[in-house]
């Protein structure tokens, strides 16, 4: 059924029947955080799901041939020949040349490194975005609704399509099959026009994490507080975007992690910190007052481990640690951009992927340990512009690697070719001769045209012959 324009909507339900119901910012947020839960549960990025999926919408598409055929002349009185060649088959062309190269598009790029980083190694990964939306136009409403979700299912997300309102029949059809055929718990159809749109689209869709630094107890952890030293306060005494916001860490390590960090911040500024000249001071008064406000928050009284001292006149603030900092304080809220340091403790490092993906993407985040699978799974389950192992923020030294944020933190990276790309288009060109030009192209069309592209696009010879000795 279309939408009226009250603002009603039908949504693929989980028993695949559509459902009125009104549409509006809470069914909207509720939609988003199902979705949302289904992707955090890491459904839709295995290889497998993307490809059954895929594998779903071919099948839709090649089961009901006619009946997209009928909604797009009731839509767009669109002949048939014209409805098969420009949307249904290229759909099918589009799903199938995704399910032949997935497999290569999901493998991480190995790439090179500098002697600024020097040993080292580094590969570009692909991941998702999270849940997106799709809003598709009316001029070819199959197409244009199934396109776009095919790169988004592809690429692991989990999917909110919102069908052109003036494409009505098209909308439907696309309702009733995707709650098929789909998989229910990651794409969801919505119809509605621009209240709906407009509910949809205050939602975070591309969902926001923060900066954030982990720690694991087989360290070397002489080396390992020397670097998050020099990635903190060694970078504008923390004034520096890809600088650690907080460490997660377990209960028991963190004792051995303060006293390491304590031992390496005396060495490198002495006992009396604020005379240091090795550290830098906060930019203004400004921005003083901002941390210093951080800092004096009722809800962290108790909780300075080291440092905490402040020089007003020349604008200075220690490198400060904080040990179990409550969720709510204003520094776990903002962005500290400065000298302040929080730990947070749980009980084992996979509860801090939690952690991480309750909040904003962050720009950078970074782990410490030796243990591989902890790598890997660091990797794979978290999400932010970039991430570096065992060390912090030298990511941005490497030529080779972009540098950007995702989400909240940033549209777009640089850095060497990462920045001729994110200022280029690609623009298509394609060069034909006047040679070769098929009358069956053109109407009137006919059975015996229809017949002829089927065949061609599909390679079959026989089928070729066939039609072109019958037309």
């Amino acid at each position: 059924m279309a939408a009226s324009a009250g603002g009603a909507l039908v949504m693929a339900s989980e028993d695949k029947k559509p459902k009125a119901a009104c549409f509006d910012g809470e069914a909207a947020r509720s939609l988003v955080t199902e979705l949302r839960e289904t992707f955090d549960a890491g459904k839709t990025k295995s290889y497998e799901w993307r490809v059954s999926q895929l594998k779903s919408l071919l099948k839709l598409t090649k089961d009901h041939e006619n009946d997209i055929i009928e909604a797009l002349r009731t839509d767009l009185s669109k002949p048939v020949l014209e409805a098969f060649v420009s949307e249904i088959a290229m759909l099918k062309s589009s799903c199938e040349f995704t399910l032949k190269q997935l497999k290569r598009w999901m493998v991480p790029e190995k790439v090179k490194t500098s002697i600024t980083t020097f040993p080292s190694s580094a590969e570009i990964v692909p991941e998702p975005l999270g849940v997106v939306l799709v809003i598709s136009a009316w001029n070819y409403p199959f197409l244009l609704s199934l396109d776009p979700v095919i790169g988004a299912i592809a690429a692991g997300n989990a999917v909110i399509l919102k069908p052109s309102e003036i494409a009505p029949a098209t909308s439907s059809l696309l309702v009733k099959l995707l709650g098929e055929y789909m998989d229910s718990s990651a794409v969801k159809v919505i119809e509605g026009a621009v209240p709906e749109t407009s509910a949809l689209l205050e939602q975070k869709t591309m969902f926001p994490f923060k900066v954030n630094q982990m720690a694991k107890r087989k360290f070397l952890l002489k080396v390992t507080a020397r670097r998050i030293i020099a990635g903190k306060w060694g970078m504008n005494n923390g004034q520096a975007c890809i600088s650690a916001d907080h460490i997660i860490t377990t209960k028991d390590f963190a004792p051995k992690l303060i006293d390491a960090l304590k031992v390496e911040l005396v060495k490198f500024y002495g006992n009396e910190p604020l005379v240091s000249e090795d550290l830098s001071r906060i930019v203004s008064s400004n921005h003083f007052a901002r941390v210093t406000k951080l800092l004096d928050d009722d809800k962290v009284a108790g909780k300075i481990v080291h440092g905490g001292q402040k020089d007003q006149n020349n604008l200075k603030i220690a490198p400060t640690i904080l040990l179990d900092v409550p969720e709510d304080c204003l520094m776990m809220n903002e962005e500290i951009f400065g000298p302040l340091l929080p730990i947070v403790t749980v009980n084992n490092l996979e509860d801090s992927f939690k952690i991480i993906n309750s909040r904003e993407k962050p720009l950078a985040a970074y782990i410490f340990t030796t243990n591989k699978r902890l790598k890997e799974a660091f990797v794979k389950n978290v999400s932010a512009g970039g991430l570096l192992i065992n060390d912090v923020a030298l990511h941005i030294a490497n030529p080779y690697l972009p540098f950007g944020g995702v989400g909240e933190s940033g549209m777009g990276s640089y850095h060497g070719r990462f920045s001729f790309d994110t200022f280029t288009h690609k623009k298509a060109v394609l060069y034909r001769s006047f040679a070769g030009d098929a009358s069956a192209r053109y109407p009137p069309y006919t059975p015996g045209k229809l017949k002829l592209l089927k065949a061609l696009l599909s390679g079959n010879i026989l089928g070729i012959i066939r039609a072109l000795i019958g037309w």
